[in-house]
């Protein structure tokens, strides 16, 4: 029988392939999402794009070689032009938002720009702002409500019919709101067509990488960076064993424990 060093050994290594396995599929799935150099065909595709038409979804932003059209599941199979305007919509609005929220987990995991005193992984910030600071939420909501209901004016039919109910309106693209105080738009529509693909692969690269993150988070309770700096200094020392080297990286077994101890990090 196994001692129960060997079997504590044993848990630590297979926690810790987790972890790694964990952010290498987040950031290796997501790193096949980013943009190629565009090819022939593509620029050929974006020379005849309609933004104003979704009447054939193998000719919208967003496809790109060697993939190109993508959709294993059928989503779009015998779906009307409207439903698919919907479905950009929100595939947009939730890349944004995922943008967004990697954006966050990174810098308010090293400093919070709002609240000093909140600290930890991202996945724990919401609840310490809502003990401390009750009033944010109220205020937070009131500005989240305004901006949704901007969106639903412009980007939605009134529904004074039941067939209306859910529609974009026939003008609308999708995601685009109005707000662009930067003049970053392009007028001419190939460049649109660029330009909106580069948005949605970063889009779905972010919301890869969101869901990658917050999924370590859950495991081992640690900000993301400093989880990937163990795993390189894990790796390093793995690396030096192999080799047998002497690295200044740190020991297998202190760097093991240290990635899977949900404490506070006392470790950098």
């Amino acid at each position: 029988a196994p001692s129960s060093t060997n079997t504590s050994q044993l848990s630590h290594t297979n926690n810790t392939m987790h972890s790694k396995l964990l952010l290498a599929s987040t950031f290796g799935a997501a790193a096949a999402f980013q943009a190629p150099a565009a090819s022939k065909a593509t620029s050929s595709l974006q020379a005849m794009y309609n933004p104003s038409s979704f009447d054939d979804v193998q000719s919208l932003p967003g496809i790109l070689n060697p993939t190109g059209f993508f959709d294993p599941a059928g989503l779009s199979n015998d779906v009307s032009a409207s439903e698919l305007k919907r479905y950009r919509e929100a595939e947009l609005t939730h890349g944004r938002v995922a943008m967004l929220a990697v954006l966050g987990f990174l810098v308010a995991e090293s400093w919070h720009p709002l609240f000093a005193d909140v600290t930890g992984p991202a996945i724990d910030h919401l609840t310490q702002v809502r003990q401390e600071y009750p009033a944010f939420f109220e205020i937070g909501a009131l500005v989240i409500g305004g901006l949704e209901v901007n969106r639903a004016l412009v980007g939605w039919a009134f529904p004074d019919s039941r067939e209306k109910a859910g529609v974009l309106n026939e003008d609308y693209y999708p995601g685009d709101v109005g707000f662009d105080p930067l003049g970053l738009k392009p007028t001419d529509p190939a460049e649109f067509a660029e330009m909106q693909t580069k948005e949605l692969q970063n889009g779905r690269l972010a919301m890869l990488a969101a869901a990658g993150f917050l999924a370590q988070e859950l495991v081992n309770h640690k900000p993301i960076l400093e989880t990937l700096k163990l795993l390189i200094l894990l790796d390093d020392s793995e690396i030096s064993k192999n080799l047998g080297i002497n690295l200044p990286t740190g020991d297998i077994p202190t760097l093991e424990l240290e990635l899977e101890t949900s404490a506070k990090d006392t470790f950098f």
